[in-house]
């Protein structure tokens, strides 16, 4: 028989790499990191995906909730009932951390959700106060934006419902477990950790730039000589995301690849990825 050379070793298709939404999920993820035991309380599609992976890899003390009466499990099966006087008990005693949506933010933190324009005869209902005072003044709090845009990191809210560090600032006896703990956006991560508890942007998702940050807010950000970008998911976070907490993409809803804003073809567990060609304007 003739000599036959040995067949290579099949070769491994390699995972796409990261896409935008799943940078923003790592960068809410984040947001518990090492928390212990305390109730997260994710607002919104990434961010309860991020919540979920938290629980997953660094975090697995973590208490997730279905945002009503139950503690839930990892699949989301219930695994524990949250009476509302307990959820308050875990509000008021700074053991939860809620990363709520904005309308509008401002450089210090200040939240809105009621309304545009003028409150006594505003141009645009929105949901209303709701409980956002008693979680910023009584729990860590993070805020999670999909579109940033001028029209909502802003100079100045048109009313404050979530609390920010110039208002507690006057106040300091109310605000015990105010802590304002990081920004989330589909451009990049923002904190406070500046000398006046302003705005800083603290990293960039890849492929974005400062100055485009800087086009799309309405007030100046204190920007560190060096930024970093946020950090890549590893290969079993990918994994995960993938393939046990988000397998339908859902995450690309609500952050689609930058210049493909329907969200089509971005990577699932068996799917393509669509490279950027730049950052959302």
């Amino acid at each position: 028989m003739p000599n036959r050379a040995p067949l290579p070793p099949p070769t491994r298709t390699p995972s796409p790499p990261p896409t935008r939404a799943e940078y923003c999920v790592i960068a809410c993820a984040e947001a518990w990191r090492d928390a212990g035991e305390i109730l997260a309380a994710p607002m919104g599609l990434v961010p309860s995906v991020g919540a979920r992976l938290a629980r997953h890899t660094f975090s697995p003390d973590l208490l997730l909730t279905d945002g009503e009466a139950m503690l839930v499990g990892l699949d989301g099966t219930p695994e524990g009932w949250l009476p509302y006087r307990q959820h308050l008990a875990l509000v008021t005693g700074g053991r939860r951390h809620v990363m709520m949506g904005a309308s509008q933010i401002d450089r210090y933190g200040n939240q809105n959700i009621s309304c545009i324009g003028d409150w006594a005869r505003p141009s645009r209902q929105l949901l209303g106060v709701r409980g956002a005072p008693v979680n910023t003044l009584n729990n860590p709090t993070s805020y999670w934006i999909p579109k940033h845009s001028r029209r909502v990191f802003v100079e100045k809210v048109d009313m404050v419902c979530g609390v920010g560090h110039d208002r507690v600032a006057l106040h300091p006896g109310a605000a015990r477990y105010h802590r304002l703990a990081r920004v989330v956006s589909d451009l990049g991560v923002f904190d406070f950790a500046t000398p006046d508890h302003s705005m800083r942007l603290a990293a960039l998702h890849p492929g974005v730039t400062v100055e485009q940050v800087e086009a799309a807010t309405g007030f100046p950000l204190a920007v560190p000589d060096e930024v970093p970008y946020t950090r890549e998911p590893t290969t079993e976070e990918l994994r995960l995301i993938r393939e046990v907490i988000d397998p339908q993409n859902t995450r690309a809803r609500e952050v689609p690849e930058p210049g493909n804003p329907r969200g089509r073809e971005t990577p699932g567990p068996n799917t393509a990825r669509v490279d950027p060609e730049g950052a959302r304007p």
